[in-house]
């Protein structure tokens, strides 16, 4: 099985791109890549989402697994190669910028249906199911050297321990903490802090990265048994979605395949034949699960093959394979 290269650079601008820098390896400077991250930036669906987010941080939604949330759109358009540069980014970074914690982490409107005591609207405040996706995004816009994001990534990898990651907040909400037991690693806060974490040479190799992939991958080989934080690896885990929102099976394969030294492990190699048996004849993918927040965008239908699926699966497929 090969990757449909050609049905692939025929799809949206912003798939073209992404397909070229991606699996085809191709130079930024090579007059392909530069015409197709132009028609990216002039794309109307794209120009929409970086001028909602120039309004950071938009309307605040109470549930951090909620396709609409701001973040979420965020490190969508990270991924999708969007820079400090870009028109219109510098607003969406200043705002984002103004809005730090003591700790270092960006804060964010605490919701009013925030549980315990210390909830309420007109207060700002990180968790760990959010923190690292927004310093994520600043990394990827070309900000890794910035103080405040690199005094941000340093907090937030100090806070792992023995089995990954932990549900942690800021000091503005409290005692308060996810439904796993205590001393559980919070799977998503793991993922998202390896996803963080795999963009920065001096933190890929260490020992919170190896003790989080490791967590996940237990996870997996105990799927049946083990749902930490009431986090399944069951029917809806193992069905493909895009964006990456939340956690699900292609978006902890995206990660984890950015740890070389991952390679061989056979846990991961089981998940990745998961993933291997839902294309179709021609190397395709189908989503199998919508976000209504996403419902005008190439991948927002399960009725044909996503373009943009079918470049993050083969993203995750080439990765392994080297």
């Amino acid at each position: 099985m090969k990757a449909p290269i050609d049905w692939l650079l025929e799809g949206e601008p912003w798939v073209e791109y992404v397909a070229r820098r991606d699996l085809l390896g191709q130079d930024e400077n090579s007059p392909r890549v530069g015409a197709a991250r132009r028609a990216m930036l002039a794309d109307p669906m794209v120009k929409g989402l970086i001028a909602e987010l120039s309004g950071w941080p938009g309307t605040v939604i109470s549930s951090h697994k909620s396709p609409g949330q701001p973040f979420h759109k965020l490190t969508f358009i990270a991924d999708l190669g969007l820079v400090s540069g870009d028109p219109r980014m510098t607003e969406v970074v200043s705002r984002i910028l103004a809005n730090r914690s003591p700790e270092g982490p960006f804060l964010l409107p605490v919701p009013a249906s925030t549980s315990g005591k210390e909830s309420g609207q007109g207060k700002w405040a990180w968790a760990l199911c959010d923190a690292p996706l927004i310093v994520y995004a600043l990394v990827r816009f070309g900000l890794a050297h910035d103080p405040a994001v690199e005094q941000a990534v340093n907090y937030l990898a100090g806070l792992s321990f023995d089995a990954g990651w932990p549900c942690a907040v800021s000091k503005e909400l409290g005692n308060f903490r996810g439904p796993g037991r205590k001393g559980e690693p919070c799977p998503y806060a793991t993922l998202v802090m390896l996803k963080l974490l795999s963009q920065l040479d001096r933190f890929r190799d260490s020992s919170g990265c190896h003790r989080g992939a490791e967590s996940l991958l237990s996870l997996w080989a105990h799927s049946r048994n083990r749902h930490p934080f009431m986090f399944y690896m069951g029917t809806d885990f193992r069905k493909l979605k895009a964006p990456f929102i939340w956690y699900d099976l292609l978006h902890v394969l995206d990660v984890l395949s950015r740890f070389p030294w991952l390679g061989d492990d056979p846990r991961l190699e089981d998940a990745i034949s998961v993933l291997e048996s839902k294309a179709d004849p021609e190397g395709r993918f189908t989503i199998e699960s919508v976000g209504t927040a996403w419902n005008n965008w190439e991948f927002g239908q399960k009725r044909v093959p996503s373009r943009w699926l079918t470049l993050l699966a083969w993203r995750v497929l080439n990765r392994f394979r080297e």
